[in-house]
């Protein structure tokens, strides 16, 4: 239960840079390199991503994104709740 908190704030972060990076693309300004997009969704923001991408219509058309993020996004999920779970699980990794 312990994780939802921080994984709520940070998936929101996530969301607001595909928010920013949209926004900047619409502007011709600087761009958040897709790496950094993929990252975020990788270390656990796929959710932030995903939302991101669907309500700034951000990356829909980059095939990578659209079959990417959706499969991290359920990866995420499946880990929150299986160290949810079983917080011990995760004291035994670190």
């Amino acid at each position: 239960m312990y994780l939802i908190i921080p994984y709520a704030i940070w998936n929101a972060i996530v969301f607001l840079i595909y928010g920013i990076d949209k926004h900047k693309a619409k502007a011709n300004g600087w761009r958040i390199p897709e790496k950094t997009l993929i990252m975020c969704a990788v270390l656990l923001g796929a959710v932030g991503a995903y939302a991101g991408m669907e309500i700034f219509r951000h990356k829909t058309k980059h095939i990578m994104f659209k079959i990417l993020i959706p499969i991290l996004a359920v990866v995420n999920v499946a880990l929150l709740i299986a160290f949810g779970i079983a917080p011990e699980k995760l004291k035994a990794i670190f």
